[in-house]
């Protein structure tokens, strides 16, 4: 029942996007805007590109997800891809396009 308990707290502020997966992180972690080519949202199944919930990684690409089909594709200027899972996708684009554009 771990999966269960993960709750994915998303932020996005002035400074870059902050995510924190608990009870895995005690603090939350920053993808600065700097570090962000583009982002779009999309439709992805966990199972299939991530296989299974919660922080994944796959070569190129980061997942943050629990139970949801439905994130934010960031694309890093790094080179390491990152997805962020939301109940409600078009919600936070919102907030990453006005903070962005700041």
């Amino acid at each position: 029942m771990f999966l269960s308990s993960l709750r994915l707290e998303t932020e996005v502020i002035v400074d870059g996007i902050y995510l924190k997966m608990w009870p895995l992180h005690r603090s939350f972690r920053r993808i600065s805007w700097a570090d962000i080519d583009r982002y779009e949202p999309r439709t992805y199944s966990p199972l299939r590109e991530f296989v299974g919930w919660g922080i994944r990684w796959v070569p190129g690409k980061l997942a943050y997800n629990v139970t949801v089909t439905q994130g934010v594709w960031i694309q890093r200027t790094t080179g390491r891809d990152v997805l962020v899972g939301s109940q409600d996708v078009e919600e936070l684009v919102t907030a990453i396009d006005e903070a962005y554009e700041r």
